[in-house]
């Protein structure tokens, strides 16, 4: 109940309800992509100067191991089980969805944590990094692998989201491609930089930077939370038309990927922090850089799904109430 008297968490709540009775309430596209640089940048420098201090040790490289076996298992795992519910295009672009991650949900997370003077690693800003492409490149592959299965004089069919002039274009997606264009993303290499600069800088660094780094980071993630509350308004009723099974999916897979997330943490006795990041991750949904791999590289999936699930269901609920939830049980089970 704390959680949702967090002013940060209340700005959202409000742009979900002024989304929801249609006003006219906008923040420009140019200032939302200005404030998710910002937040990420931020998060990168404090990630790096907390890893100034611990260094690299065992618990460090265990959970980044961790982050990365999640990555490979839970789009797998969701493959699986979607296939039987929707098409195999649209299975794999739901599983890429939900077997990478969003990185506001993990920036409010630690925001959350620091309300609560629960310690965390910076090196999971580093697992977050780690966790965003592997969903993207199996999502590729499977995507190739249909395609190559199909009848080979056979024109594919066209969805009505899908234009005409991609039929071609679906036959020569390299995986060399996609792998560029995730390694290189801005938003992920400004995370990587603002880690590297961090680490470089120390405690210098972190002097220096903590009126820009953490004195302003609260108002700035209220603010993109009020963004992202209109965005999940819009998304809602997107999700309203989902074949039921889709929108239970939508709900019960990020807690049971949570679970699983919470078991690796336990085998390899993790901080009850990093335990909670490494929950919220596995937990989450990528809404902004896997939608926007997939729209060229798997143009055959209906993109009304795998976003409007991914906005409109499972980001407002991890944000409302699966954090606390997660965190509550990591600091339950690691102590």
């Amino acid at each position: 109940m704390q959680n949702l008297l967090d002013p940060a968490i209340l700005f959202f709540v409000f742009g979900v309800l002024a989304g929801t009775i249609r006003s006219n309430l906008e923040i420009p596209a140019a200032i939302s992509r200005f404030l998710s640089l910002y937040l990420l940048m931020a998060l990168g420098l404090k990630g790096g100067f907390a890893l100034s201090h611990s260094g690299l040790n065992a618990e460090v490289a265990a959970s980044l191991g961790a982050a990365v076996l999640l990555a490979i298992l839970i789009p797998i795992a969701g493959y699986l089980l979607l296939r039987k519910i929707v098409s195999g295009f649209d299975a794999a672009a739901i599983a890429a969805t939900y077997g990478s991650v969003s990185a506001v949900t993990f920036l409010t997370a630690t925001q959350y944590l620091d309300n609560q003077s629960i310690p965390y690693g910076g090196h999971m800003a580093a697992a977050m990094a780690l966790m965003e492409s592997p969903a993207i490149i199996f999502a590729v592959l499977l995507a190739n692998r249909i395609r190559s299965h199909a009848q080979p004089h056979t024109p594919p069919h066209t969805p009505p989201h899908m234009p005409l002039h991609t039929q071609t274009d679906t036959q020569t997606i390299s995986v060399r491609k996609v792998l560029h264009e995730s390694f290189t993303d801005g938003a992920q290499l400004l995370l990587l930089g603002a880690m590297i600069v961090g680490l470089i800088s120390g405690e210098a660094g972190e002097r220096a930077m903590q009126p820009f780094a953490v004195d302003l980071f609260k108002g700035m993630l209220s603010f993109f939370l009020l963004d992202m509350g209109l965005m999940a308004a819009r998304s809602l009723n997107q999700a309203s038309t989902k074949p039921p099974l889709l929108v239970v999916y939508a709900v019960l897979a990020p807690v049971i990927h949570a679970t699983f997330a919470l078991g690796l943490a336990l085998l390899l006795k993790l901080s009850s922090g990093d335990g909670a990041l490494l929950m919220t991750l596995a937990a989450s949904a990528s809404y902004i850089a896997v939608p926007a791999v997939l729209r060229i590289a798997l143009p055959e999936a209906n993109p009304s799904l795998y976003f409007g699930l991914s906005l409109g269901v499972t980001f407002p609920l991890n944000i409302l109430f699966g954090i606390p939830i997660y965190t509550a049980a990591a600091q339950g089970a690691l102590g």
